[in-house]
């Protein structure tokens, strides 16, 4: 069972869990269904892009993020497109989805086409601050984005990952505090009638600290807990889960 702390104006109560837990549904298997049943897929098709953090690769597997990306794959070989993209690739990320989105393929975007974008971003540290800087660079341009996840985010020099711009539906935060290497705290929406901020969910290791034997010696000595939720199975479950139970959810 998964032990976190609500901190986006909810207290610390049964009530709340239990608000959450509804919010984001549980699940207790890495191998459990999809959300979604697969036959579900409509005309507009979903787009997810993923970023790892630091210097990470996009297709080193150890790394939960890309394992994410693989599992979409995986589960929706049609109607949903999946990437996954070193932080520093924000323009192939934003050619991909623009190229996507251009169901005409005569090159421009138009309003019905920016309209009719299904778009779903998530990360890890830097990728994290990415995703949302992504987000914003797609609401400057009038293209509206389904939920952002943002898994211990660490802010880029000259970017933004504590305001989630209003044209993302719905924000989730998942983080931890312990170390040199933490995540932000606290997501806000630019404009709360806008966008709903589904939570602010803190992680503690240091009563249940995790091995992470896979990752680089380096990671475990010198960023412990911000390699620990890079490397929890409970944390990126709830992340895979939230994003399929919004891959067939319509624009309101």
């Amino acid at each position: 069972m998964i032990h976190w702390i609500v901190s986006h104006h909810i207290p610390t109560s049964i009530r709340g869990v239990l608000l959450i837990l509804c919010l984001i549904p549980a699940v207790t298997h890495a191998d459990s269904a999809p959300v979604s049943a697969r036959d579900e897929v409509t005309t507009a098709s979903v787009i997810v892009i993923g970023f790892v953090g630091g210097f990470v690769k996009h297709d080193d597997m150890v790394h939960s993020a890309v394992q994410v990306a693989a599992h979409l794959r995986q589960n929706y070989p049609s109607g949903v497109y999946t990437e996954v993209l070193e932080n520093h690739r924000p323009g192939k990320a934003y050619a991909e989805i623009t190229r996507y989105l251009d169901t005409d393929h005569d090159g421009t975007l138009s309003a019905e086409e920016k309209q009719n974008a299904r778009i779903i971003l998530y990360g890890h540290s830097w990728g994290a601050s990415e995703a949302i800087t992504l987000a914003r660079e797609l609401g400057r341009q009038g293209i509206p984005v389904l939920l952002t996840v943002q898994v211990d985010s660490v802010a880029k020099p000259g970017e933004n990952d504590k305001v989630i711009p209003p044209n993302v539906a719905e924000a989730a935060n998942f983080y931890q505090t312990n170390g040199f290497v933490h995540g932000e705290t606290q997501i806000r929406a630019a404009d709360p009638a806008r966008t709903h901020i589904l939570g602010n969910f803190r992680f503690d290791y240091k009563a249940n600290p995790l091995q992470c034997k896979q990752y680089p010696w380096y990671d475990r000595l010198f960023m412990k807990s911000h390699t620990e939720i890079e490397c929890d199975p409970k944390v990126w479950t709830q992340v895979e889960t939230l994003i399929q139970s919004r891959l067939f959810v319509q624009h309101q």
